[in-house]
């Protein structure tokens, strides 16, 4: 819903050019099933990877590949890997560095500065079913608790005839459930918006119900539930649709245009720059329940979400409600309600890609499946270089295909060793003024340790300073340009 607010602010965390991290290391307490191992390298923090004796009720591999002899595979291989979320990946809980990233690195990080502490009143775990959660008390304000149910794939996970259908399911499965309509009049706040890498549901609910003093966090706890077990009927899909097709319109400004040439130059050579939210209207407009059904049941499954809740509640009687409301969805019975065959394949192959030198394998969960051109040096290019792997997919969809937008790029320029300039030109007859964009991307450095959070603090502070005293330069009579931002 909110993905057009929200698109340049997302332009930062794809392009890994800054993040935002708190000082606090959030770490799951002992009665779980996450061990915390500690990181081998300045570049990673401490880690939490699922026990290697840990045998979850159900398998992956019924959808994309297969584990076992008795499991049926829909690819006709028993040789091809699983779906990523049942591989060897970076667990939804907070962590930076994948298990390979460990292996490859010899020394501790905390070797080098100060742990980050551990806020002591986390609760995380993850249920039998593969479902992550992180609980954290907070009783400011009182009386009041949030809780998001995010789900790890967005824009840049879908298929080419899929453009757009990640925002048309969230509306399915939230905007029109009935369970999300019994939290109206109580006080409650909700919503769900869906970008390049994740899809967010939330509820901001009072502790207990304006009348009658009923614990809340069950009725929000339903209602994300929901969203889970989409049911995915005519009338509800056509109303989403429609919901979807005036927003598209809506969203359509000048200002839109422009944040869009902006991205798409930017990432010219990923997947965001073919992928946006809002979708293709002539796509949205002919998926059936079958295609919404598909993406719903590839994707929100319960090793693939990350539920967290904050507020003013009790961590250990929270926990009994996840288990109740939430352990009951199985992957298993996801897969099997996946009814378009064609693009089980299609998806697999995708599955296969990602993990093969993408943002999302090669530093976290959390990010697009994506890579980067970054402006470093020849050397620490080489580096990063050397986490892909050669695969024969386009995963980065620097091909053409048929619903392409029509956008002439001009020539790029290498003006130094590992240094290139990709210029662009938007122009519109809406346009009344000129901007200039300048972006240079690099890594993001991780926050492992407390010198590298200091660090990171003073030059956020510096950097803000140094942008409040250029704009208010800019109040000038003539000057030289109107507003400067760093990110």
């Amino acid at each position: 819903m909110k993905f057009h607010a929200a698109i340049m602010a997302l332009a930062t965390l794809a392009a890994l050019s800054s993040i935002s991290v708190t000082s606090y290391s959030f770490v799951p307490s002992t009665r779980n099933t996450f061990t915390a191992t500690p990181m081998t390298s300045p570049r990673s923090s401490s880690m939490i990877t699922m026990k290697d004796d840990s045998s979850p009720s159900f398998s992956l591999g019924s959808i994309f590949g297969k584990t076992s002899d008795s499991a049926p595979s829909f690819r006709g291989s028993v040789n091809l890997e699983p779906h990523p979320s049942e591989r060897d990946h970076i667990n939804p809980l907070n962590l930076l560095t994948p298990p390979s990233a460990t292996r490859r690195a010899a020394t501790v990080a905390t070797e080098e500065g100060e742990a980050l502490p551990v806020h002591s009143d986390v609760v995380s775990g993850v249920l039998p079913n593969g479902l992550s959660y992180v609980i954290l008390p907070n009783r400011s304000p009182p009386g009041r608790f949030e809780a998001h149910l995010q789900v790890f794939s967005g824009s840049a996970d879908e298929l080419e005839p899929q453009q757009g259908i990640a925002h048309l399911t969230e509306h399915v499965a939230y905007m029109g459930s009935r369970k999300r309509e019994r939290l109206f009049g109580t006080g409650s706040q909700t919503n769900a918006y869906t970008d390049f890498h994740h899809t967010v549901f939330y509820a901001a609910c009072p502790t207990n119900t304006p009348r009658g003093n009923t614990p809340m966090l069950p009725m929000a706890l339903d209602a994300l539930v929901d969203v889970m077990e989409a049911r995915v009927e005519p009338s509800r899909l056509e109303k989403e649709r429609a919901a979807v097709l005036s927003e598209m319109t809506m969203v359509n400004t000048i200002e839109y245009r422009v944040e869009c040439q902006i991205l798409s130059t930017l990432h010219r050579e990923n997947r965001l720059a073919k992928r946006f939210p809002i979708g293709k209207e002539s796509l949205i407009r002919s998926w059936t329940q079958d295609d919404v059904k598909t993406w719903h049941r590839t994707h929100y499954r319960p090793d693939n979400v990350l539920l967290y809740i904050v507020g003013d509640l009790d961590p250990a009687s929270a926990e009994k409600v996840i288990a109740e409301k939430f352990g009951k969805i199985s992957a298993e019975k996801q897969a099997s309600e996946i009814r378009i065959p064609e693009l089980k394949a299609e998806a697999s192959n995708l599955a296969d890609a990602v993990m093969s030198g993408t943002v999302k394998s090669g530093l976290s969960w959390h990010y697009p499946p994506v890579r980067h051109d970054w402006c470093v040096s020849p050397g620490k290019l080489g580096e990063l270089e050397g986490m892909e792997k050669p695969i024969d997919y386009d995963i980065h969809l620097q091909e053409s295909y048929p619903l392409d937008e029509k956008v002439d790029f001009l020539s790029t320029e290498e003006v130094a060793p590992g240094k290139k300039i990709r210029p662009h030109i938007f122009r519109h007859e809406l346009l009344q003024a000129f901007s200039l964009h300048l972006f240079a991307k690099r890594p993001v450095e991780p926050i492992t340790d407390l010198p590298s959070f200091r660090r990171s603090l003073a030059r956020r502070v510096a950097l803000a300073a140094l942008q409040i005293r250029l704009n208010v330069g800019g109040r000038s009579d003539d000057p030289a340009f109107t507003f400067v931002e760093f990110n």
